[in-house]
């Protein structure tokens, strides 16, 4: 049997800070818990703020608000750290598969071999859709976005498998866990099947995760499809470093979602649309643009020379992160599995990959960029990959939901066993007009 993390507990201020008001006596201060985590900085429990002093706190973007506490995921962004449950990224992209590092993010532990073979097996025995889903595609338009179908799909499920809604049953969140992880591949190849008129293709259970996902989304059934195991292993990367990301805003939206009570379908739906954005799961895509734009590496100085120019629109894709104020971890990786996928492919002199060298080169060289703590991130090199791999860029975003509902299912089942956790409420500072008298219609000038 799979093992049961410890419940989630209150956690108790370990010192205190004073806060003085502005407004009154110097003298008259506020005393708040200061909250310690494992790692990273501390955090001023200001939850009674209100309460206490009439204010709220002002964090646009929640550039310094710790939303909840979790045991998942941890990223030092000055360091370029990110760690899963503990372990180091490149250790478990290197050592570790997709389908263990779902059971780390869910479990908290590294499975043995006998809960690795049952959560596999569990995790197989759902690959499956059901069959009236069929008819909720070919509902779409075949020009519709991949990203719009996922949404409308994941959200449908809901419909299909009424066992696994309920969310104060611990069975019934396994169950719906398990679902959303195993079906995520299938319903991502359908919507790629159905946007290129090709029948869709029913998961082969005797095939590993990534496995089978290539072969939902390349196998005809008029030939034999030969999986390449160095493209599986490229896969499975990718999905391994997309699985998690902290409380990043799609995981921030799940987790908002659930904090309502919502069924887990409608909470990964919720943050497959947040995904959607081009801000966030749509980066790769953007990359590839750029560096297509760019065309050629001798053209490399006159974008640079763009990007530096605060009067230029443009600006180079793939560097910097909200997080990360040094070379992101999984770019590293990516890096070195770009250059297998190309050699495995016979991509011989890829121009882009050109391009994207020097412009790495750039980046850790050039006193702007450093400065500006501008290093390539994950994005810089996964578009190239699926690019190389036969993957369109419209799908892009759809292998990243793929990827990051094991993360999503995972904090949305921490979410909902926190005793701590109540119905998300973000308060504002309120700038519009103050009370008003209305004013007949006749009278308006």
């Amino acid at each position: 049997m799979a093992r049961v993390i410890p419940p989630m507990t209150e956690i108790s201020p370990t010192r205190k800070v004073s806060v003085v008001d502005g407004n009154a006596d110097p003298a008259v201060k506020e005393e708040f818990g200061v909250l310690e985590g494992t790692l990273g900085p501390d955090v001023v429990d200001v939850r009674t703020l209100y309460g206490r002093t009439g204010y709220f706190t002002f964090d646009p973007s929640f550039m310094a608000t710790a939303s909840c506490q979790s045991k998942i995921t941890f990223i030092d962004g000055d360091e370029g750290v990110l760690l899963y449950r503990g372990y180091g990224i490149d250790e478990l992209a290197e050592r570790s598969d997709f389908v263990e590092v779902a059971y780390l993010l869910l479990y908290g532990e590294l499975p043995t071999a006998d809960e690795r073979r049952e959560f596999e097996v569990a995790i197989t025995n759902h690959t499956m859709v059901h069959e009236q889903l069929l008819y909720l595609f070919r509902g779409f338009r075949r020009d519709a976005h991949p990203m719009a179908i996922m949404v409308g799909v994941v959200g449908a499920l809901s419909a299909f498998y009424h066992d696994s809604i309920d969310i104060d049953d611990p069975d019934a969140r396994k169950i719906a866990s398990f679902r959303l992880i195993a079906k995520m591949p299938t319903i991502a190849a359908m919507a790629y099947k159905y946007s290129v008129g090709q029948p869709f293709i029913y998961p082969r259970n005797d095939l590993n995760y990534a496995e089978r996902f290539l072969h939902m989304m390349f196998a005809v059934p008029s030939e034999e499809y030969q999986i390449s195991p160095v493209l599986a292993r490229a896969i499975d990367r990718i999905l391994i470093l997309h699985a998690d990301h902290e409380q990043n805003a799609s995981t921030s939206t799940v987790r908002l979602a659930g904090s309502s009570g919502a069924n887990p379908f409608a909470c990964i739906a919720a943050g497959i649309a947040c995904l959607w954005g081009p801000a966030h799961g749509g980066a790769n895509e953007a990359v590839l643009n750029m560096l297509e734009d760019i065309g050629t590496a001798d053209r490399i100085p006159e974008f640079i020379t763009r990007a530096k120019d605060k009067q230029d629109p443009f600006r180079l894709m793939g560097f910097g992160h909200r997080v990360y104020k040094n070379y992101d971890p999984r770019a590293t990786v990516l890096r070195e599995t770009c250059h297998e996928v190309l050699d495995e492919l016979g991509v011989q002199d890829e121009p882009l990959l050109e391009i994207a060298m020097e412009l790495e080169r750039i980046a850790v060289e050039d006193d702007y960029f450093v400065k500006r703590q501008l290093y390539p991130n994950v994005d810089f090199y996964s578009g190239i990959i699926l690019r190389a791999m036969g993957i369109p860029s419209h799908l892009f975003t759809v292998v990243f939901a793929l990827a990051r509902t094991v993360g999503w299912v995972a904090q949305w089942n921490e979410m909902i066993e926190d005793p701590s956790q109540k119905i998300g409420r973000p308060r504002q500072l309120y700038t519009g007009y103050g009370p008003r008298k209305y004013t007949p219609i006749d009278q308006r000038s």
